[in-house]
């Protein structure tokens, strides 16, 4: 087993020096290991096995060393002979050398010279290379700079363009490319901001100017208007043919005579040889210049959002009126202007410029500038009363409309604001006429117009139609029936008409609306302003019952002359009475209503007079007996009453109409006045103050009846039939008679019956009286001589007035 084990070392140990001796000397560490893994004392008899082996191997090398000692020292040997050669040789390279040094030490230098110049001219090539591509770019920088010192910037920002996208990328390497480049956007902003500026200063600049271009538009839509019609004027007149030639800008043309005249006028002939538009006026450049600017740098939508914001601030404060405006025309002028400029210029960008504002825009702008405009004239207008301003601000809407219509906005609502200026025009119209006929009125002397010669009653007959072959065939001098204030108010109707017709030129309508729209107005005038005038005249105190007289006969003739006022109107118009639609005038009952007021005033005037002197009456109701004549105050009645209605009777009745109206005034208030008369009296007789009254009372009371009878009888005014007249004192008459006669036995027998005798007496009337009379206390005295000698008599009063009351119940039980 010992053997054995021996024997395996032994193996083993031969296997770990084979591995030793072919292993690289960092894998030997495991192998070692194994060594002192094994059997204890293993590493010494590995140790001395190693020991073992290195002996072998010194031996070997000792006999490999001998085997090759000879060729060794043969070989050192013959270097050694080498030796001395190598040194010669060494002596003769040092020495070639240093001559070859020496030799070529010029040669060197001349091509370090040569080398540093072919550098240089490297170097030079390489700058004039680069400096040719870096030229362009600062001539182009140079460009921009000039471009920006003279204002051109749209021209910089292409120049810029090119820079960024052609020149600076070629020499982007170099630090003042990079420098460029970073200040290009600088640059832009600056050119915004300075197109900016411009754009303000433009238009703060229009604003300015919107007046002054607002006022050239204007001028020459009135200017074209004016030719138009002056054409169609001339046209109408067969004046008019087409210009023969043209000479220095005025045009020449001969007319159905033969001689060569001008036409129309020379603001016609101004406008041809300049005509100036809002480009004339006003730089846009600002405006194209900054549209570009924004355009170019991607930024259009910013600008044109601005603008618009802008201009629609603008046209808010273009549309807010002066406080003042509707005191003079000037006003509404610069008002127009103000909205006409503005409203040119927009429509000149429009056409000028693509997009930056709109057709929407500016008809957006427009109808919000239409009902602002429309409202303010609406208000201002209404402040004014002065038709002749209203005409005024009428010709300017009118100029305004057709110079913005010619710009292709649309005026509709503009015309139809003037049919509401033209009634507020007609009114104060209405209200300055009514001062014309105030003031004619007034200065009338209501007396017939005294005409002496033939010149005088043509001129009279040219500014009124009257006819009459009567008072045609008298001599001079003669009168006309009416008064100086007639021919007047005929005048001033068709003066009025003349103004209302002002107001219905240029406002396109046609000729059957403008007769409609006259014929309306003359019947405001004559319904209203003339009627109210002739009611306040009328009435007024001072106006005498002479007066109203000659007012009824001044109507009259005005009421005859309304066909000629038609007439007026068809020859104005050429619109034909006939027509379905053609509004009558309303004259002749304005004049009727006029002349029957005037017939109820005169007689209210003479109910009036006739109740002064009722009021002058003194009746001494307790006297014993009549004084055997009339009052005073009835005589001074009848005489005034009897003056007055000589009046009527000497009314002018040249014709049948004449001599009807008056006849028929006169009799109606002659009827009137006798009945309010005998009203009067009997009002007296029955006065609840009037406690008690004498036979003798009684008496005289009958004598002042007896007066007016007669004066009844006298026929003051001719056409009564028979005792109509009287008639309106039967009541009194009757009354009177039953008491003077003392009748009462017929009276009550016979009442009730038709053929009674005192069938006008009331029951009531007669117990009144007679309890005026019957003695009620011992003060009264008027029935003490009957007491005395006929007490009978007394009992018969009381019978009477017991029956008088029965009368009077009965009646009220019935009723």
């Amino acid at each position: 087993m010992a053997e054995n084990e021996t024997l395996e070392c032994i193996t083993e140990h031969e296997r770990i020096l084979q591995e030793i001796e072919s292993t690289d000397t960092a894998c030997v560490g495991p192998t070692l290991r194994s060594v002192y893994d094994d059997q204890p004392n293993a590493h010494k008899r590995f140790m001395e096995k190693l020991d073992a082996r290195i002996r072998n191997h010194d031996r070997e090398i000792e006999k490999m060393c001998n085997f090759h000692h000879q060729g060794f020292v043969d070989a050192i040997t013959e270097l050694l002979k080498v030796r001395a050669d190598a040194e010669k040789l060494m002596g003769q390279v040092t020495d070639t050398n240093r001559r070859l040094q020496e030799a070529g030490r010029e040669v060197t230098a001349q091509t370090e010279e040569v080398i540093r110049c072919r550098i240089q001219q490297r170097n030079m090539a390489t700058t004039v290379e680069k400096l040719q591509l870096c030229i362009p770019v600062l001539e182009m920088y140079s460009k921009l700079k000039e471009q920006l010192e003279s204002k051109r910037y749209y021209a910089a920002l292409k120049t810029m363009e090119q820079l960024e996208k052609v020149y600076i990328p070629r020499v982007s390497q170099y630090r003042f490319c990079q420098i460029m480049a970073e200040n290009l956007p600088r640059l832009r902003e600056e050119i915004k901001d300075i197109s900016m500026s411009d754009l303000k200063d433009f238009l703060e600049s229009i604003r300015k100017h919107s007046d002054k271009v607002g006022e050239t538009a204007m001028k020459q839509a009135q200017q074209h208007r004016t030719f138009n019609s002056a054409i169609a004027k001339q046209a109408t007149m067969g004046h008019y043919t087409k210009p023969l030639y043209t000479l220095n800008g005025r045009t020449h043309a001969h007319t159905h005579n033969g001689l060569v005249v001008d036409n129309i006028g020379e603001e016609e002939e101004e406008g041809d040889e300049e005509v100036l538009t809002a480009q004339d006026l006003v730089d846009f450049s600002p405006v194209y210049r900054c549209l570009h600017i924004y355009t170019v740098l991607g930024d259009r939508e910013t600008f044109e959002n601005y603008y618009r914001k802008q201009r629609k601030k603008q046209a808010r404060l273009v549309l807010q009126p002066q406080a003042n405006m509707h005191e003079t025309v000037e006003g509404y002028r610069r008002y127009f202007n103000q909205i006409v400029g503005f409203f040119v210029v927009e429509d000149h960008i429009l056409h000028a410029t693509q997009g930056l504002v709109t057709r929407a825009f500016t008809d957006e702008l427009w109808n919000m500038a239409l009902s602002k405009i429309i409202a303010v004239l609406r208000t201002h207008s209404s402040y004014c009363d002065d038709p002749d301003l209203v005409l005024e601000l009428k010709n300017l809407i009118v100029v305004f409309a057709d110079t913005l219509q010619g710009y292709g906005f649309p005026v509709n609502r503009l015309f139809d604001l003037l049919f509401e200026i033209r009634d507020q025009y007609n009114e104060t119209l209405l209200k300055k006429w009514a001062l014309v006929f105030r003031e004619i009125f007034e200065l009338d002397n209501y007396s017939p117009i005294p005409v002496d010669t033939e010149e005088e009653y043509k001129l009279v007959v040219s500014r009124f139609p009257f006819h009459d072959t009567e008072i045609e065939k008298q001599e001079f001098p003669k009168k006309l029936p009416m008064s100086q204030s007639v021919p007047q108010i005929y005048t001033q109707v068709k003066e009025f008409i003349y103004a209302s017709l002002k107001f219905s030129e240029s406002l396109h309508r046609s000729s059957t609306e403008i007769d409609d729209m006259l014929r309306k107005s003359t019947n405001l005038l004559l319904t209203r302003t003339l009627s109210g005038c002739l009611q306040n005249l009328i009435k007024k105190p001072h106006i005498g019952l002479t007066e109203l007289v000659q007012i009824i006969i001044n109507t009259t003739h005005l009421e005859q002359a309304c066909k000629y006022l038609e007439e007026f109107i068809t020859n104005i118009t050429n619109v034909s009475p006939e027509t379905v639609h053609t509004t009558r005038l309303y004259g002749l009952s304005t004049f009727k209503d006029a002349r029957h007021a005037a017939e109820g005033e005169i007689y209210t005037k003479l109910n009036q007079k006739i109740d002064e002197f009722i009021q002058l009456a003194d009746y001494e109701w307790c006297m014993a007996e009549s004084d055997g004549r009339a009052s005073g105050y009835l005589m001074d009645l009848i005489n005034f009453l009897r003056s007055t209605f000589q009046v009527f009777t000497h009314l002018p009745n040249n014709n049948n109409d004449h001599a009807s109206m008056s006849g028929k005034v006169a009799q109606t208030a002659c009827m009137s006045a006798c009945k309010h008369l005998s009203t009067s009296l009997m009002q007296m007789l029955l006065d609840t103050e009037l406690k008690q009254i004498t036979m003798g009372a009684i008496q005289q009371f009958n004598l002042d009846v007896i007066q007016c009878e007669l004066f009844a009888s006298s026929e003051p005014v001719p056409g009564f039939q028979g005792d109509t007249l009287q008639l309106a004192f039967i009541d009194l008459r009757q009354l009177l008679d039953l008491f003077m006669v003392w009748d009462w036995s017929t009276y009550l027998a016979d009442y009730g019956q038709p053929t009674s005798k005192y069938l006008r007496v009331n029951p009531a009337t007669a117990l009144a009286l007679l309890e005026k009379m019957k003695d009620t206390s011992k003060k009264n005295n008027i029935f003490s001589q009957f007491r005395k000698n006929d007490r009978d008599k007394q009992k018969l009063i009381e019978t009477v007035v017991k029956q008088l009351r029965s009368l009077v119940n009965g009646m009220s039980l019935h009723s």
